[in-house]
């Protein structure tokens, strides 16, 4: 099996070099403590984490899967000693107020974080990263006693949280919810009676007990969304000082045989009567329900870094040891019966495609958790005028990075197989249960295809008409300008990027006009259009990393690194050069006519 080591190197560069974090922290009211020192400190002790602990029970855990007995869920050997692990080590806790028992660092350390554990081991990864949603709304939502029962316990990991939407009739859409919330006169508590399924650690044994976070319609409620509350149930009952006594009524009727991150207990959970509090407003659950999906998102988006980043470790140093044929420019290796495949070409563009993805994606993802920091900061100090335009700004970041990111992380595990030829294909590598487990990133928290619906349909056109891309193509531009008569690859560049800006902004806008004559055209255009979106926005951030780094080198403070900034521009000159000309596809696709793709009806799709 691949061996994990966090990439340290790499996350401090974007830290310091690139994205300028610690000025970022100083600006933050939760950031002071966030010194460098201190950064150091957490990802050390979470590589440690990862390295020791999490990556060696990945393959045995994915074998092994998780256990079922009569609604009681055991996970895998070696899963609840690391989970004890992870809590004492009070990792749970990172981004949450001290008043909760969390360090109050800024969200991104814990987005960090996430990223080290998922490369290590995600199906893991899952049961920690559940409650971080759970948490979050309850923190945004909650009243003062339900914070002061359940935020606690949530934030040190005792307890784990999950979110509840999917019915067995009903995925994305949640109009057609039919778990039914009847009021308790006697206390304002409700009774929930229904099925939710695909419930993502949504019974187990590494904490006493679950949170669940739960969509359901109160009686009488308007029909569609409109008429859906957002509930708090747990596994077991709660006073009201927080102290459980009797398990409630939710049981898990069956966990789901999967593709992939097998140690994760996707659950089938049964609500009969069980006792749930009203979060939030009625009849507004999901308003507060998109607190929770919002993160998960940026979440599942690191899911195709973090396996990215795992498959070309795998991948790489099987490359540099696998010995097969010899290199078309002569022998390489003159000792030896052949060359190792690492100089074969083809074998260097899918390495070097899995790199560009992996530490593409990681500053995209990275820079979003800055924009998630100012969110939050703003929260707390109670400027709703800049919560809403961070808010904004971010949620046209999200649907990219979840769709975007997600798809290319598959296509980076699907390489690492290849690069193992038929030893890829064989469990005890590894390499196959990577892309088995990031198969599932582009379809939770809804697929690529919603992604794109979200990004194309509601983001740009009809939320602000285009701006989002707008703001982004100046970002763009005024990166671009300085070296636009530059010679070499920073300047090569920046002039693809102006060329670039100018191209998505009419593209946008022929869209949006054609969109105004034939409806259809948003939904035939989605997908091209986030794809094209997703490659020319990580063009922006490789050029980014091209630029500091030959900055540095320049400089002669990168003097001792000149070897990771040299890789660093070749890896940018490889990803304009190989990766960033797929965006031409995509655009030609996007504002392609409808007609070759719903002219066929229904019927004449075969005839068998």
């Amino acid at each position: 099996m691949p061996a994990y080591k966090a990439p340290l190197r790499d996350i401090k560069f974007l830290m310091r070099d690139v994205l300028d974090y610690f000025p970022h922290y100083e600006s933050l009211s939760n950031g002071a403590d966030a010194t460098p020192e201190m950064i150091d400190a957490i990802l050390e002790g979470i590589a440690s984490l990862g390295e020791q602990v999490l990556a060696p029970i990945n393959l045995s855990g994915d074998k092994e899967g998780c256990h079922f007995d009569d609604g009681v869920v055991t996970t895998p050997a070696g899963f609840k000693e690391a989970y004890q692990e992870y809590v004492a080590g009070g990792w749970q806790g990172l981004s949450f107020p001290e008043e909760f028992g969390g360090q109050n660092l800024p969200t991104s350390i814990n987005v960090i974080k996430a990223e080290v554990i998922g490369s290590a081991n995600w199906s893991f990864a899952m049961y920690p990263g559940l409650s971080m949603g759970c948490i979050n709304t309850i923190l945004e939502y909650g009243s003062a006693l339900q914070k002061k029962q359940f935020m606690a316990p949530l934030v040190s990991g005792e307890w784990s949280g999950t979110m509840c939407l999917t019915e067995p009739q009903c995925g994305t859409d949640l109009a057609q919810i039919k778990t039914k919330a009847e009021l308790n006169e006697s206390d304002d508590s409700y009774r929930l009676t229904g099925t939710k399924i695909f419930i993502s650690a949504g019974e187990h044994d590494l904490a006493e007990n679950i949170i669940h976070i739960v969509l359901a319609r109160i009686p009488g409620a308007p029909k569609g969304i409109k008429g859906i509350s957002l509930f708090i149930v747990p596994k077991v009952n709660i006073d009201g000082d927080g102290r459980m006594g009797e398990r409630n009524a939710v049981h898990c009727g069956s966990i789901e045989h999967k593709m992939g991150i097998r140690a994760s207990a996707t659950s089938v959970l049964n609500f009969d009567g069980a006792t749930g509090y009203l979060i939030g407003q009625e009849n507004r659950g999901l308003e507060a329900m998109f607190t929770f999906m919002n993160t998960a998102r940026i979440g599942t988006a690191l899911q195709g870094v973090c396996h990215a980043e795992a498959s070309f470790q795998g991948a790489l140093a099987y490359a540099k040891d696998r010995q097969s044929m010899r290199a078309l420019s002569g022998k390489k290796q003159p000792n030896c019966a052949a060359d190792a495949i690492i100089w074969h070409p083809d074998v260097r563009r899918m390495l070097l495609t899995q790199r560009a993805i992996a530490e593409g994606g990681r500053a995209m993802i990275f820079h979003a958790a800055k924009i998630a920091d100012k969110m939050f900061n703003a929260t707390v100090e109670g400027d709703t005028q800049k919560q809403q335009a961070y808010d904004d700004e971010l949620g046209f970041y999200t649907p990219i990075l979840k769709g975007f990111i997600t798809e290319l992380g598959l296509e980076s595990a699907n390489l690492g197989i290849q690069i193992f030829g038929g030893h890829g294909y064989i469990h005890e590598h590894g390499m196959e249960q990577i892309a088995r487990d990031a198969r599932i990133a582009t379809l939770y928290e809804g697929t690529t295809g919603i992604q794109s619906l979200d990004l194309l349909g509601r983001k740009v056109l009809l939320t602000n008409k285009g701006k989002s891309v707008r703001d982004f193509s100046k970002v763009m531009l005024s990166f671009a300008k300085p070296h636009l008569l530059s010679r070499g690859p920073i300047g090569s560049m920046a002039r693809s990027l102006s060329k670039r800006a100018a191209e998505w902004n009419i593209m946008t806008l022929r869209i949006m006009l054609g969109a105004s004559k034939n409806r259809e055209l948003v939904g035939s255009a989605s997908v091209d259009y986030l794809m094209y979106s997703g490659y020319v926005m990580m063009a922006y951030f490789w050029a980014l990393q091209a630029e500091k780094s030959a900055a540095l080198l320049e400089s002669g403070e990168g003097e001792e690194s000149t070897e990771f900034y040299t890789s660093k521009i070749q890896t940018a000159e490889f990803y304009f050069d190989r990766l960033l000309p797929r965006a031409t596809a995509h655009k030609r696709a996007a504002v392609s006519s409808t007609k070759s793709l719903m002219q066929m009806d229904n019927e004449h799709f075969n005839f068998l």
